[in-house]
């Protein structure tokens, strides 16, 4: 008898090769579309770990990883990425400027409504970066709409941001930041009290910054736990199922683990849930 992991790994293969022979035709018509033209492009914000562009302009990340694996099995030998605000990815997506947004963009029931989300990704939670000490006893958005003289900063058209105002944090007290270095020196600089992103990107963050006045509260009270997945044009579903059989079948084999733990998330989160879940979640 083969072990398990042989065994995990002959059903990948066997899925990839039913799903490939049994493609629908508008989904094969995409697919050919983006063989043709060699990758697929996507859409990220460079956050890391869930995505980041190196120096010599390469794209890394567990997202875009992820991505990239998925697309190779479809035939597509590459991914090609554009930086976007979070706000920004969807519109972008609809007007064809990106194939895909595999960028952290977590699943809630607008975003569900405007485009075709592949089975969940990566898996998070949110968290604050303030001054050491948790000087002003910050655990929750409304905390932070209760103290008039805090200033959040988040990234603009963000999940941090709208859970900041749904708290009652006025408009003026909730700095957009374009990008994290930003938030980190507008932090450090007093210009805001408290950065707000998913634990994973501050963690990276601070390991970065190597600050010790900074502290990190993690989870934040009140906040639920997010799951994104890649996001595909409404009109695009076939390829999304398509993109499914082939995440299912990576997951199934283990690679998807092997893929996104090293980044630090969880493989068992995101098999643990479905889009139908997270798009009903509030």
């Amino acid at each position: 008898m083969p072990n398990a992991k042989i065994r995990r790994a002959i059903l990948g293969v066997s899925l990839s090769a039913l799903a490939l022979s049994a493609l629908p035709a508008q989904a094969q018509e995409a697919l050919d579309a983006l063989k043709e033209q060699g990758f697929a492009r996507i859409a990220i914000a460079n956050e890391p770990p869930f995505t980041a562009v190196n120096p010599d302009g390469s794209v890394s990340g567990a997202a875009p990883d992820v991505a990239r694996a998925v697309f190779k099995r479809l035939g597509v030998d590459d991914v090609v990425a554009s930086i976007s605000e979070y706000g920004a990815m969807i519109p972008g997506l609809q007007a064809r400027r990106f194939d895909a947004v595999t960028a952290g963009l977590f699943m809630k029931p607008e975003r569900c409504a405007a485009v075709a989300y592949s089975e969940p990704v990566l898996c998070d939670a949110e968290a604050f970066l303030l001054k050491a000490g948790n000087p002003h006893g910050l655990k929750s958005y409304k905390d932070i709409a209760d103290n008039a003289e805090l200033r959040i900063g988040a990234p603009g058209g963000g999940t941090e941001e709208r859970l900041a105002l749904e708290a009652g944090v006025p408009r003026d007290r909730v700095i957009v930041v374009p990008d994290a270095q930003s938030g980190l020196t507008m932090l450090q600089q007093g210009r805001i009290d408290v950065y707000s992103l998913p634990v994973l990107s501050i963690n990276a963050l601070v390991k970065q910054a190597n600050d010790t006045s900074l502290e990190v509260v993690a989870p934040v009270e009140g906040a639920p736990v997010y799951c994104d997945g890649a996001a595909f044009r409404k009109d695009q579903t076939e390829l999304r199922d398509a993109f499914d059989r082939e995440l299912a079948a990576i997951k199934a084999s283990g690679e998807f683990a092997q893929i996104i733990e090293p980044y630090g998330f969880s493989a068992e989160a995101a098999m643990s849930t479905t889009r139908e879940k997270l798009c009903a979640q509030q």
